[in-house]
């Protein structure tokens, strides 16, 4: 479950800019002074390359990181999961995360927590793929295939876990097997996997390569507009650079509102750090994009994961959540 992260693993055509700093991250405060106080200027953050975080690179491109004082680096990640070591040991400052992973982190012990919100599921924006001559034909066919996720145990196993209840399964029925979503589809055609859980933009891409098919979406029933992606930081982070924390909060609100109201800002951002082109980016399902971490939406999460075994005790998502920025 602990992948080690690298670099260029998973870019696949994304091209990010990743300096070497960006790849080392490093928890020494900025010295120069900035008009805002900011106790760190330069922060790497980790992000996937889907649809999900793009409020990270719209602030980039329009200035509110700046604006704030802030010079922000991405770097991709295959996982929350993965990412929770990362900024346990400072290669990066932020992470992008499911929910999922973060609240099983917070069970176990680590002291993580949430700093804004990310994404939110809609119809058909994470399905379980299958190609289309497959002799699967409904979930309850998964019973003894291998399935492949990006993160074991995490957001994907759990919204694929829902779905083999309805079909009279249990999460034991099926093998899940861990793979970056860039490399699923290939893995799958190959004969290795049977199945994969898979989000946008490489469902579209799937269909247009390799002819998949949706076997079912995930996000339905107690999945429903399920809140999916966050991003977090260790407390110890949190506590120590709290006005470069506000700094970050604030600007990623404003590039979310951006993304929340104008899907074209989306479209024309997506072919920068993704795989994907302009012509696919217009055509492929996307959520929602929230601009306030919300409790009672969160716990939804919490308790999912507690009816699944995931948690062994509930867990109130409120002390996970960190103080959202001021204005000023």
């Amino acid at each position: 479950m602990t992948r080690k992260l690298r670099c260029h693993a998973i870019v696949l055509g994304v091209t990010v800019a990743l300096t070497l700093a960006g790849c080392g991250g490093s928890d020494t405060p900025e010295t120069s002074a900035n008009s805002n106080g900011l106790e760190k200027t330069t922060i790497t953050v980790g992000a996937l390359p889907i649809p999900d975080p793009v409020s990270l690179y719209i602030a980039n491109a329009k200035g509110f990181f700046k604006e704030e004082g802030l010079t922000v680096t991405p770097k991709i990640i295959t996982g929350g999961a993965a990412a929770i070591p990362a900024i346990e040991n400072g290669s990066l400052d932020i992470s992008q995360t499911n929910y999922v992973s973060t609240f099983m982190a917070v069970s176990q012990g680590k002291k993580i927590k949430l700093v804004a919100d990310m994404y939110q599921a809609a119809p058909n924006t994470f399905n379980i793929m299958v190609p289309k001559d497959s002799p699967i034909k409904t979930v309850a066919d998964l019973k003894g295939k291998t399935v492949l996720v990006n993160n074991l145990k995490n957001i994907a196993q759990l919204a694929v876990t829902s779905q083999l209840k309805v079909a009279g399964l249990a999460e034991t029925d099926v093998k899940f097997v861990e793979k970056p979503f860039p490399e699923m589809g290939n893995t799958i055609v190959s004969g290795q996997a049977d199945a994969g859980w898979i989000t946008e933009p490489f469902i579209t891409a799937n269909q247009s390569k390799h002819g998949f098919r949706k076997l079912v979406d995930t996000m339905t029933g107690q999945t429903a507009d399920l809140p999916i992606a966050g991003w977090m930081a260790t407390d110890e982070w949190a506590s120590k650079y709290p006005k470069t924390l506000a700094a970050f909060q604030r600007a990623i609100a404003k590039a979310q509102q951006v993304a929340s109201t104008d899907r074209k800002e989306i479209e024309a951002m997506l072919p920068k750090y993704t795989q994907i082109d302009a012509k696919t980016a217009s055509v492929i399902t996307l959520g929602a994009y929230p601009s306030e971490l919300n409790a009672n939406r969160l716990q939804k999460v919490a308790d999912l994961m507690l009816e699944y075994g995931y948690l062994k005790s509930p867990i109130d998502v409120k002390s996970v959540i960190a103080a959202p920025a001021s204005n000023g």
